[in-house]
């Protein structure tokens, strides 16, 4: 490779990693091939500014054997102080025609799934989050005890600044 070409592809590098200033923390945890009804994916929290606000996300990573078109998660969020915010959250995953909404170039989407804004962390001490699907299906009471197709499931922060 020539110095041309080789000073591109630092550059190249140096844009694709700068251009994410506002992420503040970003996780990923692996449910395996199917992601229990029972399995918890928990997030302990970095210590964050008191005085800025963030913005809160949570990443799913799925691929073309996940056979819905929507998800329910519910995501707890533990403070110091022990106390729990939690939420019950819906989320489309698929267009109309079936295909699988997020980014991506394979069969593998990732969706950046929206669910707090504004959040202020103000007391001392970790924070955690816990996260697990409630996935049911149509006409039945008992949840979808192995969801297929959900390969990761991760957490953002972004600072809004």
């Amino acid at each position: 490779m020539d110095k041309k070409n080789s000073l591109l592809l630092i550059l190249a590098c140096c844009f694709l990693f700068s251009c994410d200033k506002k992420r503040v923390f970003d996780e990923y945890k692996s449910v395996g091939k199917a992601w229990d009804k029972d399995s918890i994916v928990s997030f302990d929290l970095p210590q964050l500014d008191s005085k800025k606000n963030y913005d809160l996300f949570v990443n799913i990573r799925n691929n073309d054997n996940y056979k819905f078109s929507n998800l329910f998660l519910i995501v707890s969020l533990e403070q110091p102080n022990r106390k729990v915010k939690v939420d019950t959250l819906e989320y489309l995953m698929t267009n109309p025609d079936g295909t699988l909404l997020g980014d991506g170039f394979s069969d593998i989407k990732e969706n950046k799934l929206f669910y707090k804004a504004n959040e202020k962390f103000d007391q001392k001490g970790t924070y955690k989050v816990h996260i697990k699907q409630a996935l049911r299906e149509t006409g039945k009471i008992e949840g979808v005890k192995k969801l297929e197709g959900v390969t990761d499931v991760g957490f953002r922060i972004e600072s809004k600044e």
